[in-house]
């Protein structure tokens, strides 16, 4: 079983990361988010295979929450389909306890 729910997200550029992070941090939606950095990705989309430079994010907050901050990203998010999943996850009694304090 899972204490706490990590959902992980791309974004256009860090500044974006970062916006979209502190919104749900400062809605409670989630604990935390750590800017985990650029990356490289590599996807097919309409038909073709792309690249591109992204910016990651790791968010934790509750299983509870998991879809609402998932939802709320992609309110906020600039692409038209961003990627955005969702995992269980144990961190410890306190970790949990910390990441349902910090949220709603």
């Amino acid at each position: 079983m899972s204490d706490i729910a990590l959902v992980h997200a791309t974004f256009a550029d860090a500044a974006e990361a970062e916006r979209i992070g502190r919104a749900m941090v400062e809605r409670r939606l989630a604990a935390c988010v750590n800017l985990l950095g650029p990356c490289r990705s590599i996807y097919r989309w309409q038909g073709r295979v792309e690249a591109a430079d992204e910016h990651r994010a790791l968010f934790k907050t509750t299983p509870a929450l998991a879809r609402e901050l998932a939802d709320g990203i992609a309110a906020l998010h600039s692409y038209d389909l961003p990627a955005i999943e969702i995992w269980p996850a144990a961190g410890g009694d306190a970790l949990a306890a910390w990441v349902a304090e910090a949220t709603r």
